[in-house]
């Protein structure tokens, strides 16, 4: 990815102004996780089907955006504006969480069954907010390292800060939470043919050509089996997507092989960079990385201090 990209036509460059924070500090368990598209793209699609499953947000998306005609294109800008919202200059990520906000504003209509629907409505807010943090901290978990209880809790907590500012008034606070938000809508999830068209897409290569074709169907499969049981049965998502072994052993090789391998041009290390650390900062051993991160001045009230953040153990950081 280019150090200067866009969303929507609103130019992005992690890598200035210098010295600007992020919304989350770069010690964050979110800055360990983003980094590796491993787990941002088997989180991502899971955090798709979670959402799909409420034909609320699925009339929503597919009645008031691009996804029916270039679904692609729809999924890259959504984790463009991810990845501004953990690494990006805390007034760029303000800027285009706003303008997500006033987009979303515009978003409203019936599903099939007549029900109403506004895309700002505080519990599709916070359901879409709940099942992209549960996706991406799952597939990291399942795919590329384990994570410690401790830190599973403190990613809940430290995204809680860029959840409020889309609006979300209910951010959970530990896998738990989740499964019980999940259970109070579970009563209205629904299969669909719209999942299985989107499942398609994901499985022909189309979002990264060039890419072998199996490691594509390997990452819906994954994506599937990091859903929660209830929700592939209520998606009626059956043995053709269950997770095969080789499935398993390729994206867990690619997802280490991510941890290792960092990219100037990304942006983790673009606003590595901005802040006066090593572009591969995060690719570096946690020994090191507390090191250069014990040298650094707060540098804003809402991000936790270099010591708060590293009070806590990284059992199972691959690095």
């Amino acid at each position: 990815m280019e150090a200067m990209t866009s969303y929507l036509g609103w130019k992005i460059d992690f890598a200035n102004p210098p010295g600007e924070p992020a919304l989350l500090h770069p010690g964050s368990v979110a800055w360990r996780i983003y980094k590796n598209p491993v787990a941002m793209a088997v989180g991502g699609v899971a955090a798709v089907l979670l959402e799909f499953a409420d034909p609320r947000i699925r009339s929503g998306v597919w009645d008031h955006s691009i996804y029916k005609v270039n679904p692609i294109g729809r999924s890259k800008r959504t984790s463009m504006a991810a990845m501004v919202g953990v690494y990006g200059p805390a007034s760029a990520a303000r800027w285009v969480i706003q303008g997500i906000t006033n987009m979303h504003a515009k978003v409203s209509g019936f599903t099939p069954s007549s029900e109403a629907y506004r895309a700002l409505d505080s519990e599709l807010l916070d359901w879409v907010s709940a099942t992209a943090a549960f996706g991406f901290l799952t597939a990291y978990d399942h795919f590329v390292a384990k994570l410690s209880e401790a830190d599973k809790a403190r990613y809940y907590r430290e995204g809680a800060a860029v959840s409020r500012l889309y609006g979300v008034t209910s951010h959970p606070s530990s896998s738990e939470d989740f499964l019980t938000m999940m259970r109070r809508l579970e009563h209205r999830f629904e299969p669909h043919p719209i999942v299985g068209e989107f499942l398609g897409i994901i499985q022909s290569g189309k979002a990264v050509p060039g890419t072998p074709r199996f490691l594509h169907r390997a990452l819906a499969r994954a994506a599937v089996s990091i859903l929660p049981p209830s929700v592939r049965q209520k998606l009626a998502l059956r043995q053709a997507f269950d997770l095969k072994r080789r499935d398993r052993l390729a994206l867990t090789f690619a997802g280490l092989l991510a941890e290792r391998l960092a990219d100037p041009k990304s942006p983790p290390c673009q606003a590595s960079k901005r802040l006066g650390l090593p572009a591969d900062f995060l690719y570096r051993s946690p020994a090191e990385q507390q090191r250069l991160l014990a040298r650094m001045a707060p540098t804003d009230n809402e991000a936790p201090t270099a010591d708060a953040v590293l009070a806590e153990p990284r059992r199972g950081a691959a690095g």
